[in-house]
């Protein structure tokens, strides 16, 4: 571990990558700083030469040993997050071990300059600390949630959610909670599909829905009976699209029905109509942003007797309709676009009456006119702006609507286009 941390940092900055730095102490939960290591750090030449740049930056000094005894070597130390785009704070060593004030400073420096920062379950610790989290929703381990709200009543503690924040702070639930949350963060930085590749790689869900209700203990199921739910779940997520009774999965299983339903929910805290479910629907909302399938083609795959019912069950899961989450989470065509769309592309001028007045209207994309949008605060330049419109106004055109599209990628919101709509009299 200690020489695979090492081989996996990038010393040297690249000003073109994000570079993400990870939080080393002693007492560093293992597992959680793996989860970094592995999503951040890893070389992806899949990817292309814009992935992440990864480097871990040590609290303490003097070699550092984790949980299970193993040893870190580091990249430097604190000042290194003078450099982040991201820092993620792994589980911290105890939920009543005293935080740095240097490593506070140091963070609250970093989030008033725009760095984003994660913690990982217990990590949550030292972002309270540092006040980054008064005011905010946060969440981490069910066994510490409690203590959380105790020690620092002036934040909202979220129970059962797997990871809760906004676009520069983030805190997720339980160690394995910290995957879901790291390939959040990638899906927002390069988009679904690289999520996707790098959970394939993980052998893990791109996505999970819910919360902490594993927290409840079950007893383990028998492994006979295991390895045929597995194989069961494997069933399944082929043909979810077929119809499936309780009996029929028990038989499948080979186990009776009463074993059967005891089994599954041991297994899934949910039942096997409810598990199939949301199954579903997880599927539905990949073909959504994934592909350009209707809304009935989509109900037919994903095993929905009707667009109606997907709708109807779609709406009540995520609280928006089909195509309003299509319409919210596929990337824009503009985003998606290596070429920007200028001014020449612009679509063909289509004529139309205006109060008895007939006149023509010109949608106009230029992308990139105001400058850059970092971390979401406008670089605007106001005579570009007023250039670019002046030189139609002049030809007797009216800027009737104004709206800018936005991405934002691993650096900085460093994609946008503004759309403009443009009228005149013939």
């Amino acid at each position: 571990m200690t020489e695979n941390a090492n081989i996996l940092t990038t010393p040297s900055v690249t000003p073109s990558r994000h570079q993400v730095i990870a939080l080393a102490y002693d007492g560093l939960c293992t597992f959680e700083f793996g989860v970094a290591v592995e999503i951040f750090g890893l070389p992806r030449p899949e990817m292309g030469d814009n992935w992440y740049q990864f480097a871990v930056a040590a609290v303490d000094e003097g070699p550092l040993c984790a949980t299970g005894g193993i040893r870190l070597m580091t990249d430097g130390g604190p000042e290194l997050l003078a450099q982040a785009d991201t820092i993620v704070v792994p589980g911290w060593r105890g939920v009543d071990a005293p935080v740095p004030e240097a490593l506070c400073a140091a963070l609250a420096s970093a989030h008033a300059r725009g760095c984003r920062i994660i913690s990982i379950c217990s990590g949550v610790f030292v972002l309270a600390a540092a006040g980054l989290l008064n005011g905010r929703q946060a969440t981490t381990h069910w066994r510490y949630t409690a203590a959380l709200q105790s020690r620092f009543p002036q934040i909202q503690v979220v129970e059962d959610v797997l990871y809760v924040g906004d676009a520069l702070l983030m805190t997720s639930a339980g160690s394995a909670a910290g995957i879901d949350l790291c390939l959040h963060l990638v899906r927002e930085d390069f988009g679904s599909e690289a999520a996707n590749v790098v959970a394939r790689r993980l052998v893990v869900s791109p996505h999970r829905d819910g919360g902490q209700a594993q927290q409840v203990l079950r007893p383990v199921a028998r492994s006979r009976e295991s390895l045929r739910l597995g194989q069961l779940f494997d069933y399944l997520h082929q043909h979810l699209a077929a119809s499936h009774t309780v009996a029929s999965l028990a038989q499948r299983a080979g186990m009776g029905t009463r074993t059967f339903l005891r089994r599954f929910e041991e297994a899934t805290g949910k039942t096997p109509a409810r598990w199939l479910l949301e199954e579903r629907l997880l599927r539905a909302r990949q073909h959504l942003t994934e592909s350009t399938m209707g809304i009935d083609q989509i109900a037919e795959r994903c095993g929905f007797a009707s667009a109606g019912t997907l709708r109807h069950h779609f709406r009540q899961h995520f609280a928006l309709s089909p195509l309003q989450y299509r319409k919210q989470f596929t990337p824009s065509p503009i985003a998606k676009s290596s070429q920007p769309r200028t001014i020449d592309g612009h679509s063909k001028p289509v004529a139309r009456r205006v109060d008895d007045e007939e006149r023509v209207s010109v949608v106009i994309y230029k992308e990139g006119l105001l400058g850059s949008l970092f971390f979401g605060e406008a670089k605007a330049d106001p005579d570009k702006m007023s250039q670019f419109l002046s030189s139609y106004t002049r030809e007797g055109w009216e800027v009737k609507t104004m709206s800018v599209e936005r991405r934002r990628t691993a650096l900085f919101w460093s994609r946008e286009a503004y759309l403009f709509v443009l009228e005149r009299p013939l």
